[in-house]
C-alpha cells in the first residue's frame, strides 16, 4: 500500500469509522495472499511448525497470518487517535532497574506487534529514552509513515540502509546506552548480505540471526532482554520481558562461543512464544533454512 493511498484511507477512516480500515486492509491482505507470490514461504514455514498437518491446513495458517497482520494497522490508527491502549506487563521491573543506569538492549521480533511494543514502553515510562534501529528500504511507503508516528511518540529512530551500513549509527547506539537509555534492535531479520550473522537451531532447522545485538551488549556491558507484545483484544496488549541474557566470555577467544550461546537462547524463546502465538508471526521472508543435521 503506497503512502498516498494509505494516508487517504486513514483520512476516510476518521470520517467513516474504524470499520472502513478493517474491511479495506483485510481485502488488501487477501489480495497479497493470492497474488504476491510469497505465500509459499509462509506455507512452508507452517509446514515445519505443524508437520503433522496437511497442506490445506498450512495454507489456511498462511491466510490467517496475512489477515492477522491487518490488526497492526487498526491498532496503530486507534493508538494515534487516543491514548487508550490498555496492556498488562510481565517482567517490566527487570528493565526499569537498568533505565538511567547502564541502559538496556531489547531484542524485538516479527512475532507479535513490535511497533505497539515500543509505544507501550513509552506509555509505561514517559521519560524513558528509547532508540529503535529500523531497516530502511529504497522506496518506503507505509514504513515511512510508521516511522513518523513513532518519532511523534518521542522515540528516536535510526534507519539502517539495507545495502550499506554506517559505523556512526553504531556509535550513536553505544552512546545512547551509556546515557542509560534503551536501545531496541531486530533479533530475527538480517538486513544486508554482508551483515555478520550467527547460526542457530530453530524448529529443528538452521536459521541465521544478526550478530549486532549481541556485540552491542558485549561492548557496552548493557544487559540484553527479549521483548514480546501480543494482542489480547482490540487495542489491548500483553507484553513480556525475559530475564537478561548474559554474554560473558572468559577470554577474547571465547567471544564467538558466548555470542552463539546467547543467540540460541533468543531462538529458543522465539520458538516457545511462536508455538503459543503461531498466527502472530509477521515475518514474510524466508527464515528457516536447511534441516539441522
Amino acid at each position: 500500500m503506497r503512502s498516498f493511498w494509505y494516508r487517504l484511507l486513514i483520512r476516510l477512516t476518521k470520517l467513516c469509522g474504524p470499520w472502513l480500515l478493517v474491511v479495506t486492509s483485510r481485502a488488501i491482505a487477501a489480495g497479497y495472499f493470492f497474488f504476491s507470490g510469497k505465500v509459499g514461504i509462509s506455507r512452508r514455514f507452517y509446514g515445519v511448525l505443524f508437520p503433522d498437518k496437511g497442506n490445506l491446513y498450512h495454507l489456511w495458517c498462511a491466510f490467517r497470518q496475512y489477515q492477522n497482520f491487518t490488526t497492526i494497522h487498526l491498532d496503530r490508527f486507534l493508538a494515534s487517535r487516543t491514548d487508550t491502549t490498555t496492556f498488562t506487563s510481565q517482567g517490566w521491573e527487570k528493565l526499569e532497574a537498568v533505565i538511567g543506569r547502564e541502559g538496556g538492549i531489547l531484542l524485538m521480533s516479527h512475532l507479535g506487534n513490535w511497533e505497539m511494543a515500543a509505544r507501550l514502553l513509552r506509555q509505561q515510562k514517559k521519560d524513558m529514552k528509547l532508540l529503535l534501529y529500523m531497516g530502511r528500504k529504497e522506496k518506503e511507503g507505509v514504513e515511512h509513515i510508521q516511522k513518523e508516528d513513532l518519532r511523534r511518540a518521542g522515540i528516536t529512530i535510526i534507519g539502517v540502509d539495507q545495502g550499506t551500513g554506517s559505523p556512526f549509527s553504531a556509535v550513536e547506539g553505544i552512546r545512547f546506552l551509556q546515557a542509560g537509555g534503551v536501545v531496541s534492535m531486530t533479533g530475527d531479520i538480517v538486513w544486508r548480505s554482508d551483515q555478520r550473522q550467527v547460526r542457530v537451531s530453530f524448529l529443528g532447522h538452521d536459521a541465521y540471526l544478526p550478530e549486532a545485538p549481541y556485540v552491542f551488549s558485549l561492548v557496552s556491558g548493557a544487559p540484553l532482554f527479549v521483548f514480546f507484545a501480543f494482542r489480547a483484544g482490540e487495542n489491548n496488549y500483553r507484553f513480556t520481558l525475559s530475564d537478561p541474557i548474559e554474554i560473558r566470555p572468559h577470554s577474547r577467544g571465547q567471544r564467538a562461543e558466548a555470542i552463539a550461546g546467547a543467540a540460541q537462547q533468543y531462538a529458543d524463546l522465539l520458538e516457545k512464544m511462536l508455538r503459543e502465538h503461531p498466527f502472530e508471526w509477521y515475518h514474510f521472508d524466508r527464515f528457516i533454512l536447511s534441516k539441522k543435521q
